[in-house]
């Protein structure tokens, strides 16, 4: 499996040329565009990593992910899903030209922005600080990581920055798809956004959902399987943006990436795995790790299709 690795990541290296890393926020344009790494975990207790794998970079939309989980355990599917669709959109993941038409009644699914800011909206707590704890939480439980934090910069810099986000948002309050305060929503989505993770964090929220909700390492279950599928379900048809269908025809299986370079792949009851490639290619994924799950699902057979 090493070797495997070893050479599926150096076929895939030259691919970190043909994109480009995220600069709408400028923090993240200090990223080294050639960074590449994997990290697999296996249904069986085997981890393989090579490469960029201990690099912390911010987990952005991957957080898409958690938040939803979080949500769907503490609310239910009727109430998440009367604010927030689950059908794949060919638009742009920051897009928010169709929130307005007149037949649109809520965003199209919880990973493009619009959707996850309704998802975070939903965070059960008294005060922005408790939703925000609740969510890192979740997060530190998921990944059996109590060490996660928040990356100030990379937070300031969207905090500041993130003007389309707000406009989402306040056109989504106009309509009564968000309750209470705009700018404490967007606080905390901006937070989410820019806790710094590494490719075995990611390895191991894959896993819990690889394996139906349960955490392996302690036994515990996180979610249940019923959430585990859904949230499988919903990376399957939208975690890959307006290039999902691409996705499911080149690597076939649940994943969701990040503008920060991760990507999280779910190979149900087999394996989870976390990549981290911080060149983009033009739909905002990165460019280099799908290559590699490319590769890998390829040499692997692991299309659930």
């Amino acid at each position: 499996m090493e070797k495997l690795l070893e050479d599926i990541l150096e076929k895939n290296k030259i691919l970190t040329n043909k994109g480009k890393v995220a600069d709408y926020i400028p923090a993240l344009k200090k990223a080294n565009p050639e960074d590449l790494g994997i990290c697999i975990f296996d249904i069986d207790g085997h981890v393989y990593k090579i490469g960029d794998y201990n690099k912390k970079f911010t987990i952005q939309s991957i957080s898409k992910v958690i938040t939803l989980m979080i949500v769907l355990k503490d609310l239910g599917e009727e109430i998440v899903f009367n604010k927030v669709g689950v059908e794949g959109t060919n638009d742009d993941f920051d897009s928010l030209y169709k929130l307005d038409m007149p037949n649109v009644d809520k965003p199209a699914n919880p990973m493009i922005n619009a959707g996850a800011i309704v998802t975070t909206s939903l965070i059960k707590g008294g005060s922005s600080e408790e939703k925000f704890n609740k969510f890192l939480n979740f997060l530190k439980k998921i990944t059996s990581n109590n060490n996660l934090v928040v990356n100030k910069e990379v937070y300031l810099s969207e905090k500041e920055t993130g003007h389309k986000n707000r406009a989402m948002a306040y056109l989504m309050k106009s309509k009564g798809l968000l309750e209470g305060d705009v700018e404490e929503i967007l606080d905390i989505y901006f937070k989410q956004c820019s806790i710094e993770v590494d490719c075995e964090d990611l390895g191991n929220i894959a896993l819990t959902l690889a394996a139906d909700g349960k955490n392996l390492k302690t036994g515990k279950e996180i979610v249940s399987k019923g959430i585990a599928r859904t949230a499988r379900t919903i990376m399957a048809s939208s975690g890959m943006y307006n290039g999902s269908g691409n996705f499911a025809i080149d690597v076939g299986f649940p994943a969701k990436s990040g503008v920060g370079g991760g990507i999280l792949g779910v190979v149900p009851n087999k394996m989870g795995i976390g990549v981290y490639s911080p060149a983009l290619d033009l739909k905002g994924n990165p460019i280099a790790a799908i290559g590699v799950l490319k590769d890998l699902s390829k040499k692997l057979d692991l299309s659930i299709y």
